[in-house]
């Protein structure tokens, strides 16, 4: 059956349920790149270093990583439906007193509640969605995997927009779009049946005990320094207004949504899972070194061109996360992306630092090596990354493409 078709069970003839936390997972996911195009207008507003604000980003992911080893443990307990309300509502909380901030430090600190918060949420609401569709999951999948690339497309221009006004307007609006998911859940959603077994906090540590699982969370936490380095640090080098730079993070949001959804599962099929990872990380290594060294045009060029292989890269590594191992697909999902996410925690902290020792190219040079690293290790540990000795077919890219993100 085609998940776009209009009929029963397609894309378009969901439940209320399922669009009210689609709908919040796109504000959740926008939350991730929200601050990349008002970066340097919070830097001046609050009479902060690049990188005291580039921590805006560490204690984000860092309680991220932390809270993967706490939201299976919360949600196999308190239920789905209760686990997103609870997400919504640290994110309402802290995405409005961020908003409020007259220091980086309440800044940074109000931040890293949010990402709790994001945590519980995204973590829960694929399971959510499915589990509430209609039709299948097929239809449902695509729905979120859509939310996910708006999310990720429009957070950078939302920013933008609200933020060419003050910095502080577009944590004011997440707070308020938030709000609004909060009540249409609470209205919308039932309560989702409890899973039979519930997680423990080590269940995701156990996980990682199996080679292939631990073989792309250490590749994949290379991938991501290079990954939020361009992320995090390339608006100082940019160094443009919030509209001109949402412009470049939305051009950038675009190709990582397409690339993910539409373009890796066929490149996947054709050349097959690690080649195709390979492939993607070493041209990434190249696109940041242009990046780095190249003019200002060639720096707007190389950063949209990089979420083409950002794309690429988080459809693949999720599957081969999720397919290598025995472990069930949430305790895999969350023992891969703990360690991942530290990477992500740290690329915003030591880019700006690398920059203050030596200039502003080797950091650049840094993020390169780190995409080239990741590339060694999947050619290294390449038999220990194959599911039953054969290379993994993207038999479940749709699914765990999304999954990367929401856990």
């Amino acid at each position: 059956m085609d998940p776009f078709d209009v009929g029963a069970g397609g894309i378009l003839r969901q439940p209320k349920a399922v669009w009210a936390t689609a709908g919040a997972s796109v504000v959740a996911f926008m939350g991730i790149g929200l601050v990349d195009p008002i970066l340097p207008s919070i830097a001046k507003g609050l009479d902060a270093s690049a990188g005291q604000v580039s921590l805006l980003f560490t204690s984000y992911f860092l309680i991220t990583a932390l809270a993967m080893l706490v939201t299976g443990f919360v949600s196999s307990r308190i239920g789905g439906r209760k686990t997103l309300l609870l997400g919504l509502a640290f994110v309402v909380v802290f995405a409005g007193l961020a908003g409020t901030s007259d220091t980086v430090g309440q800044l940074v600190g109000y931040r890293a509640g949010w990402g709790l918060g994001n945590a519980l949420f995204v973590s829960t609401a694929l399971a959510v969605i499915v589990g509430a569709a209609a039709g299948g999951s097929a239809a449902a999948i695509l729905l979120y995997e859509s939310a996910l690339g708006l999310g990720m497309a429009c957070g950078p221009l939302l920013g933008a927009l609200l933020g060419d006004a003050s910095w502080r307007y577009p944590f004011f609006g997440t707070a308020f779009l938030m709000a609004i998911g909060f009540l249409c859940i609470t209205v919308f959603l039932k309560e989702q049946p409890r899973p039979a077994r519930k997680t423990s906090l080590l269940d995701p540590i156990r996980a990682l005990g199996h080679g292939g699982l631990a073989s792309a969370a250490v590749s994949a936490f290379f991938y991501n320094y290079t990954f939020f380095t361009v992320l995090a640090f390339t608006p100082f080098v940019l160094n443009m207004t919030p509209y001109k730079s949402g412009a470049v993070f939305f051009a950038w949001g675009v190709l990582l949504a397409v690339f993910s959804v539409l373009v890796a599962p066929r490149m996947q099929r054709r050349f097959g899972s690690l080649k195709v990872l390979g492939g993607s990380l070493v041209l990434l290594a190249a696109d940041v070194l242009v990046l780095g060294y190249g003019n200002h045009t060639a720096a707007i060029v190389c950063t949209i061109l990089s979420g083409a292989f950002i794309g690429v890269n988080n459809t693949v590594y999720t599957e081969l996360a999720l397919g290598v191992s025995d472990a069930p697909r949430p305790v895999a999902s969350a023992g891969y992306n703990f360690v991942r996410w530290f990477a992500a925690a740290a690329a915003p902290y030591f880019a700006p630092k690398i920059e203050e020792w030596t200039d502003v190219h080797v950091p650049f040079v840094v993020a390169a090596v780190t995409a080239l690293l990741g590339a060694v290790v999947v050619v290294v540990r390449r038999r220990a990354l194959t599911h039953d000795a054969e290379e993994l077919e993207p038999k479940h890219a749709s699914e765990d493409s999304v999954t990367v993100f929401a856990n």
